[in-house]
């Protein structure tokens, strides 16, 4: 449920920040500092480790600027702030304020007990959190699962596999059959899309998409077992124990969550505030406050010991509150310039998605939603290729099924090709890291996603898109 909040207003808010760039005239120079970002995401922890560690949050920020500084000298310092006023207010604090919210509510929740990672087990666990991701969203699941998962392998010498498979399925994939699971599939609710739609027209391209990826780690998972067996035993850090649930007070502040992000859909008073000049409407506003509400809330009654046992650090968050900063302002230029459409310095790639007879290229849809949701948010990208397609929900849900199906399964599963596609995978990979797992860095990663996951949607989109 990355950046759920973010969504909302991406959806719903009559302006964005990008309505005043004019991406039709902006060339792909523009674009240069969220590559040099994400290629720092790449690079940092693998080249410089030391330095990353400890000043990752510079660097970041040394992106941003390169994109603020330039705005402000050509298009005008106003617009330049209003434009990273609106995305740091209407969309990067709502991103945050969530993420923090389950988080913290998350991490009140300890499975307590430990269970042996065997390869069966394992795959009832990712199972597990792969169906919870379409009830509480991609991060709770993740958050909620993810620590109960090392735990149960922390005396294997080879789990870092167990964390891979986990963000493709409980972090992105499992999150695809309601939208409550994953943010694109929000914004299309928000824009008139029926709350059970994506249950009831994707369903088989989520099942699978699960039964490829979960049978690809159950082979693998015998395999490393196997092989572990013939080597020196690890001392368990955690033995095993009886598995009992505790912190359960905070179960009904998840639904809370939930609950609030739901009454600022429906209710729409159709008041407005400004801060900092930026309008914000008062549902978004509410619904901001309940969710850190809740978050604290949660640190009220939670017990510190179940939070010491969860492995609880802000670490992870801060993490990801960083450098999501800096990816949501050098994001802004990128956003214009494909809202510019045909007429923008993307208009190759647009083009790939309309036939020679205007009708719409499903199979291509799917697979630029996704590979440009591997890289950019998967939110905002939706929201593009919804519009690009007509943005009429109606008319999208009956003639145009087969299409808005391949945008959502696109957006929601290709968020798990990158550390960077999908919020819950960094903030996975941190948590595991922090840890002790041995993660492989961005490219390392993105060679078990080429190698499991691209398949996979090759299979997918041969079946349901061609």
């Amino acid at each position: 449920m990355v950046a759920l909040v973010a969504c909302c207003v991406l959806a719903a808010a009559p302006a964005s920040a990008t309505e005043g760039l004019p991406g039709t005239t902006m060339s792909l120079w523009w674009a240069l500092p969220f590559a040099g970002l994400l290629l720092s995401i790449a690079t940092g922890p693998l080249l410089f480790h030391h330095l990353w560690e400890h000043h990752y949050g510079k660097i970041a920020g040394l992106w941003a600027v390169l994109v603020v500084v330039p705005l402000a000298l050509v298009f005008g310092p106003g617009l330049a702030v209003n434009a990273v006023l609106h995305t740091l207010i209407t969309e990067y604090l709502s991103f945050i304020v969530l993420l923090f919210a389950l988080f913290t509510i998350s991490g009140g929740i300890l499975v307590a007990g430990n269970i042996h990672g065997t390869p069966l087990v394992n795959a009832g666990l990712l199972l597990l959190g792969a169906l919870l991701a379409s009830v509480v969203g991609t991060t709770g699941a993740s958050m909620i699962m993810i620590r109960p998962v090392i735990r149960a392998n922390d005396n294997r010498p080879f789990n870092a596999h167990v964390v891979i498979f986990f963000i493709f399925l409980v972090s992105n994939i499992g999150g695809a059959l309601t939208p409550l699971g994953d943010p694109p599939l929000f914004v299309g609710f928000l824009r008139g899309v029926d709350f059970f739609w994506t249950t009831t027209h994707i369903w088989q391209q989520t099942l699978l998409a699960g039964v490829i990826v979960l049978a690809a780690f159950l082979a693998l998972d015998l395999v490393l077992h196997r092989r572990e067996a013939g080597q020196p035993k690890i001392k368990d850090p955690t033995p095993d124990s009886r598995v009992r649930i505790r912190g359960l007070a905070n179960l009904p502040l998840l639904a809370g969550v939930i609950g609030a992000i739901l009454l600022s859909a429906y209710w729409k008073p159709g008041v407005e505030l400004s801060v900092l000049g930026v309008a914000v409407e008062l549902q978004n506003l509410v619904r901001d406050a309940l969710i850190m509400a809740l978050a604290l809330l949660s640190l009220a009654v939670s017990r510190k010991e179940y939070r010491q046992a969860n492995g609880f650090a802000w670490g992870p968050i801060a993490e990801v509150a960083k450098l999501f900063a800096a990816i949501f302002v050098c994001i802004v230029p990128v956003i214009a310039i494909l809202k510019a459409g045909t007429n923008g310095g993307l208009a190759p790639l647009v083009a790939l998605v309309t036939g020679a007879d205007g009708a719409p290229d499903n199979l291509a849809y799917f697979w630029l939603t996704g590979a440009l949701s591997s890289f950019l948010d998967n939110a905002p990208t939706y929201l593009v290729f919804f519009e690009l397609a007509g943005g009429d929900a109606q008319h999208m849900m009956t003639g145009l099924a087969k299409t808005l199906a391949a945008i959502s399964a696109g957006a929601v599963f290709m968020g798990a090709n990158t550390y960077i596609g999908n919020a819950p995978n960094f903030m996975v990979y941190a948590i595991a890291r922090h840890q002790g797992v041995k993660m492989p860095g961005f490219f390392g990663y993105m060679l078990w996603s080429g190698a499991i996951l691209i398949p996979a949607f090759v299979v997918i989109g041969f079946v349901f898109f061609r």
